[in-house]
């Protein structure tokens, strides 16, 4: 009986570890394009205002 109580209980754990290691993931992975477009846009409109000097 206590084999399975711990089957479960350690499915119940492994599944919220794993949704909370996927949300981190995938939190970095969006930060990660949300940097690289904001040094894109940064540079593009550095050289759109250095160019009408």
């Amino acid at each position: 009986m206590w084999s399975v109580v711990g089957a479960i209980l350690a499915l119940v754990i492994a599944w919220w570890l794993v949704g909370i290691v996927f949300s981190l993931v995938r939190l970095a992975v969006k930060l990660l394009v949300v940097a690289a477009v904001a040094v894109v846009v940064y540079l593009l409109i550095k050289r759109a205002f250095s160019s009408k000097e």
